[in-house]
């Protein structure tokens, strides 16, 4: 029996606000000592009331219509009820059957085919706290409770591992590029829920799931789908197959996943309404007002930069899938119609430098060496220097060129006197070459390049070279 793999993905991504939903503290926890961004409010003191931020809703709309929904002109907030010891309120103010967005589509590209991926909704909802085991017992840290997250929840139409990894990075990049998340994995911005199940191929049914909670790395996803392929195939082989919803963790250093629970239902958090945050009504220009013009999205990038810049697929996948690197990328191009070099230049020299962020590197740096190279003045390897150098201790281009000595030198009578040198010192090559070892022309012109101190114009030197060989 020939079994087929059904996915679903839910993900958490925290919005790239200063404050958190509810209240006005630190949204950025992330190295903070703990408990050091709570107040009353995120820590869930009697009394206190929450205030929706704006912000963050408006962020989670961005995040919405760049993933292809539609925004609900009604939706609301619920109270997800469980008891977690790093979830104070004892509930999650969530959204259940309104939720603020619905019936979205994300293109990814797997093994050169196009498939779109149904996207559910898109809500909101605020972090728990985070528990911290010890030798002593559990530490409770609620720096980030109440920070503001959107869940997004596909349809199950992922069928592989390596596609559910796929469309979450496309995802990641999509969310990123509309700047409603920096979705960093180290920090706990971005973590999935997956979904899975096994049926026999062609058999539309849908059968019990294995929900693999908290995965925060896309090789973690990968792997924990894997394993629970192979774990759910070997119970269909026995007749087995599972007959109940589950809710299992993975453990990163067996590579396996295991069971924590029998999977909640909705009943089991007695959703309700939040009496304490009213209703979300839009009209159509409201929500076009607060959603505002959404960029190029990364696809639609990566597919312009290989069709009409006729650029490398690996290229145009590393120059698009981050809004900083495509912005200074495409600054650089508005004053360089040398696309392949700016980009080979942008991705061997500049991203080498693991702060080039940080550095005083510029668009119009990168313009100006690739004139100097299209120009002849610098060698190819004396324009990495001259990057290098303003990556490491700034500078404009002209002063590091001089400072470094790096200007070829293209005066045909000077070359033609280092040439004239080297032929005389080096009378056996000369011979070889005209006995039919063209190969040492190569180590004629390293010759000639070493007596000019790396200065000679290389291509030049080539032609006068097999000019004078020739005679």
């Amino acid at each position: 029996m020939k079994l087929e793999v059904i996915i679903g993905l839910e993900i958490h991504a925290q919005l790239a606000t200063a404050s958190k939903l509810w209240c006005g503290c630190d949204n950025d926890a992330f190295g903070a000592k703990p408990n050091t961004r709570i107040c009353p409010v995120c820590c869930g003191f009697p009394g206190m009331l929450p205030v929706l931020n704006k912000e963050a809703l408006r962020l989670a709309m961005r995040a919405s219509v760049a993933l292809g929904c539609e925004i609900q002109s009604f939706s609301k907030f619920d109270r997800k009820n469980y008891f977690y010891p790093d979830l104070p309120n004892g509930y999650q103010i969530s959204q259940y059957d309104k939720p603020l967005a619905l019936a979205g589509k994300v293109e990814i590209i797997h093994n050169g085919h196009h498939k779109k991926i149904g996207i559910t909704r898109v809500h909101l909802e605020n972090d728990a706290g985070k528990s911290i085991h010890n030798e002593q017992g559990t530490c409770l840290d609620f720096n980030r409770s109440g920070s503001p997250l959107i869940e997004i929840v596909t349809e199950p139409e992922l069928r592989s591992p390596e596609e559910a990894s796929i469309f979450a990075q496309e995802l990641q990049k999509i969310i990123r590029a509309v700047g409603a998340s920096d979705a960093d994995m180290e920090k706990g911005m971005m973590r999935f829920d997956a979904s899975i199940s096994l049926r026999p191929e062609g058999d539309t049914s849908l059968y019990p799931r294995a929900e693999i909670k908290n995965l925060n790395t896309f090789s973690g996803l990968e792997k924990a789908l894997t394993f629970e392929i192979q774990r759910q195939t070997a119970l269909w082989k026995k007749n087995e197959r599972p007959e109940k919803e589950t809710t299992r963790g993975f453990d990163e250093s067996t590579g396996k996943t295991k069971l924590m629970r029998q999977k909640e239902s909705a009943d089991d958090y007695r959703y309700f309404p939040e009496p304490d945050v009213p209703p979300l009504r839009f009209t159509e220009k409201e929500r076009d007002e607060m959603v505002g013009e959404l960029p190029e999205l990364p696809l639609e990038k990566y597919m312009r930069y290989k069709n009409e810049l006729d650029l490398s697929d690996a290229e145009a996948l590393r120059l698009s899938e981050e809004p900083r690197l495509a912005d200074f990328f495409e600054s650089a191009l508005k004053e360089s119609k040398h696309t392949r070099k700016i980009a080979n230049l942008l991705l061997s020299v500049v991203l080498a430098h693991s702060d080039w962020e940080k550095t005083e590197i510029k668009p119009s740096h990168l313009a100006e060496v690739v004139a100097l190279l299209e120009s002849g003045t610098v060698s190819s390897t004396g324009a990495k220097q001259i990057l290098e150098t303003i990556l490491e201790s700034g500078g404009e281009v002209k002063e590091v060129l001089h400072t470094l000595g790096l200007e070829q030198v293209s005066d045909t009578k000077q070359l033609e006197e280092w040439i004239d040198v080297v032929l005389e010192e080096n009378e056996g090559m000369v011979a070889q070459f005209h006995a039919g070892k063209e190969k040492v022309l190569g180590s004629l012109i390293g010759q000639v390049m070493k007596r000019s101190g790396g200065s000679a114009n290389p291509p030049m030197v080539q032609q006068i070279l097999k000019d004078r060989l020739k005679k």
